[in-house]
């Protein structure tokens, strides 16, 4: 009973002092309420929309089908001075697909915005130590964004069937995209490194929920393209 009483004192307390007192301040905490819950229900349906459209993950290579191409979504090689392990599995996930024969050539695609950040760079020769022929690995240097990499793949390697390669969460938002662009994609997820750490799995997937948005928002309302287009080049073999 005191218990309820001291609860009774607290709410009374909460609400002269910090709820709006006149009704334009209601009016205003309301309108703010519900645009808060419509954002929240916005960033909802954009997820669920992503999720039911992407696609089908493979996480063995034995049980995928034979593709031409595979698309390498590219990532920074170090974090804060440390090796970046989203890297390094994305690596040896194309590097496993082409040595089982399930692609024989590689996109590369990431951002080289700056002279001194290159992602595709770095992931190139990556997958050169592993052994993966020169001649079979196509750079794309203006995959600033995953939708400009999934696009440009389409536009200008003339590519219409594809392998995604990246963690589960990324290829899933990029077969989104490879949707609703026309083109047929499947996705093979390398090994998550964020599994093992229950706080940066939390940031990654806030983080996604934004991206996903966005996805939906680029595809669906606003139709965006590529930042950059150019000259068609041709996949051999």
């Amino acid at each position: 009973m005191k218990f309820r009483i001291k609860f009774l004192d607290a709410s009374v307390f909460f609400r002269k002092k910090y709820l709006p007192k006149t009704k334009k301040g209601k009016r205003l905490l309301l309108a703010a309420g519900t645009l808060a819950a419509a954002g929240i229900l916005f960033l909802l349906v954009c997820n669920v929309i992503v999720l039911f459209r992407s696609g089908k993950v493979y996480h063995s290579a034995e049980d995928m089908p034979d593709f031409k191409v595979g698309l390498l979504l590219g990532t920074r090689p170090e974090v804060a001075g440390w090796p970046n392990l989203y890297f390094t599995s994305r690596v040896d996930a194309a590097a496993t697909l082409y040595r089982k024969g399930k692609i024989r050539n590689i996109i590369v695609s990431g951002d080289n915005g700056r002279k001194d950040y290159d992602e595709v760079t770095a992931m190139r020769n990556a997958l050169i130590e592993k052994g993966i022929p020169e001649k079979n690995i196509y750079s794309d240097y203006a995959g600033f964004r995953t939708l400009d990499s999934v696009i440009r793949a389409k536009e200008i390697f003339q590519v219409r069937e594809l392998i995604v390669i990246s963690q589960e969460f990324h290829c899933r938002r990029a077969l989104f995209i490879a949707r609703g662009h026309g083109i047929a994609a499947i996705g093979f997820a390398a090994a998550d490194p964020g599994d093992n750490s229950p706080a940066y799995r939390l940031k990654m997937e806030c983080r996604e929920i934004l991206a996903r948005t966005a996805a939906v928002v680029d595809v669906f309302i606003l139709g965006r393209g590529p930042r950059f287009l150019g000259e068609k080049i041709e996949i051999k073999g």
